[in-house]
């Protein structure tokens, strides 16, 4: 992938629409939302542009008289970008980049920039470049063809120029090699994943900049990057937990969701998701103190759907608590969601709380036998260690005692293979 660096902030404004019967509101939550966006891909927003409609113009998304307005205001103050926050198709990206002679791009082109500059692992920048190649195929326009060599700087980074310049057909192309290389890196995901069958797999999932990262780095010392930017984790970090009363169990941090995510970029980052469709406990985490809280929790819920998730036991984790001023929310949110847990990660409020949670689930799903086995039965110890959590044998008689901890499962599947565990 090709980054342009930009030596300083690069100056944008923002476009919104406000359709009928739609929240004030949670548009102008939208487009902070945006802001930030911008900030974390490294620009500068200088104004905000907010136009009510009835329904979005074909030619510009909005109105004729707004673009031309946006267009002089980007001519005189020399702003290098608008950024929309809502879709736009090809010909309104054409005919805006005509208009306002900068580059014009949308919500899912800051992410996916974003994406490219965050990207650190192998699996990481080939999911983050199939996303982009799919979505620049998409909206390959003769002037899309020119925007690296034309503009530069943020929503540019990625495939970079020599590839958007080339046509449909290569760039297909490009998009099945990386496809295969996903597939391997799927291949190779799957034969960890069995490996690591006989833990109890817990996943960090929830909404970008929640605090995901903060809870791995507080239960298992990982060190894991954090910073107060949307984001800043991509690649799937896992660490092995044990408690003090001796229970295991994975831990598996995952890349934020957000809300108008580019649907490329969820099925680009399937691998990685596949660490949330495998796991026995996903730990929702939620930013107890954002305004749009409740929006997020909704994004959040719809995505694990979206990807098969919604099955898997789930605990809602409201973090950053410490910041929340009004204390009567909380104990709202305790009613309205009364398996819940209250922790901020940052200043270790609640966490052992958390782990003991987390143990009480494992010990449901645990079953803890004892058995009498022939010295001469190596098949029955084999595959009672093989899938048990904790072994421990003894001489008893002339025969081994073992006692053992299972998964409810394993414990299943031992029952039929070995007939001594039923007697």
């Amino acid at each position: 992938m090709l980054e342009i660096k930009v030596s300083e902030l690069e100056k944008v404004v923002l476009v919104g629409v406000i359709y009928q019967r739609q929240d004030r509101k949670v548009v102008f939550d939208h487009l902070e939302e945006l802001k930030l966006l911008c900030s974390t891909a490294g620009a500068e927003v200088v104004k905000v542009f907010v136009q009510e409609l009835k329904h979005p113009n074909p030619t510009y998304l909005i109105g004729k008289g707004k673009a031309e307005e946006i267009s002089h205001f980007v001519q005189e103050n020399k702003i290098s970008a608008i950024v929309f926050d809502d879709e736009l198709t090809p010909t309104q990206i054409r005919n805006l980049e005509n208009l306002a002679k900068c580059k014009v791009l949308d919500r899912a082109a800051i992410i996916l920039d974003i994406f490219a500059s965050h990207a650190q692992t192998r699996e990481a920048k080939t999911q983050v470049e199939l996303a982009q190649y799919q979505y620049f195929l998409s909206r390959l326009t003769r002037q899309w063809t020119h925007l690296s060599k034309q503009f530069g700087g943020i929503g540019t980074k990625g495939p970079g120029e020599t590839q958007i310049e080339t046509d449909r057909r290569i760039i297909k192309r490009k998009i099945g090699t990386l496809q295969k290389k996903l597939e391997e890196i799927d291949t190779q995901r799957s034969i960890q994943r069995k490996e690591r069958e006989k833990f109890f797999e817990v996943v960090l999932a929830g909404y970008t900049n929640a605090g995901k990262s903060t809870i791995l780095n507080s239960l298992t010392n990982a060190n894991v990057h954090v910073e107060d930017k949307l984001f800043a984790t991509l690649d799937s970090t896992t660490r092995l937990v044990r408690t003090k009363k001796g229970l295991e169990f994975l831990l598996s941090d995952t890349v934020g969701f957000i809300r108008k995510l580019p649907p490329n970029l969820i099925a680009s980052f399937r691998s990685t998701l596949a660490e949330i469709i495998y796991s026995d406990l996903i730990l929702h985490v939620i930013d107890s103190n954002h305004p749009s809280m409740d929006e997020q929790i909704k994004v959040v819920e719809d995505t694990l759907e979206d990807i098969n998730a919604g099955h898997i036991r789930q605990i809602k984790v409201f973090n950053k608590v410490d910041l929340v001023a009004d204390k009567t929310k909380l104990e709202i949110l305790s009613l309205k969601y009364p398996d819940s847990i209250f922790i901020s990660a940052t200043r270790g409020i609640n966490i052992n709380a958390l782990i003991e949670k987390i143990e009480n689930i494992i010990l449901e799903n645990y079953v803890t036998n004892e058995i009498l086995i022939e010295p001469d039965n190596s098949y029955a110890i084999k595959e009672i260690y093989s899938l048990s959590e904790d072994v421990q044998s003894s001489f008893e008689n002339g025969m081994i005692k073992i006692r053992f901890t299972v998964r409810k499962e394993n414990y299943n599947l031992l029952k039929k293979i070995l007939p001594e565990i039923s007697k």
